[in-house]
């Protein structure tokens, strides 16, 4: 198993042909992936916005990550998000998220 984390934000999991590129990498053991439900949240709003998605195709993406990618799902992370400063509040609970699990990094 790799010891090198990383949080997968939004950005790099709206994009399918990336997200798809990420959870290869991540099963060949190259890296740890890891995310939370927010950030799940988020990349799924995104695409719904664009109106070429439906929820339920995209709930169902959401729930193969979760079962194919082990332990990846954060939680026990939101006590630290109101503590963290960024020029974008928004991207507290990202920051907050990687604290928990001690990530490595945050890809953009």
């Amino acid at each position: 198993m790799s010891v090198y984390s990383v949080i997968l934000d939004a950005c790099v999991l709206y994009p399918a042909p990336l997200r798809d590129l990420l959870l290869r990498l991540t099963l060949t053991d190259i890296y740890k992936a890891h995310w939370t439900d927010d950030i799940h949240e988020e990349w799924m709003r995104a695409l719904l916005r664009n109106g070429r998605f439906k929820r339920v195709d995209l709930e169902r993406t959401k729930e193969l990550m979760d079962s194919h990618v082990w332990d990846a799902k954060v939680s026990g992370y939101e006590s630290l998000i109101e503590t963290i400063k960024l020029p974008d509040p928004d991207d507290r609970h990202v920051l907050a998220a990687a604290i928990r699990c001690n990530a490595d990094a945050i890809p953009v």
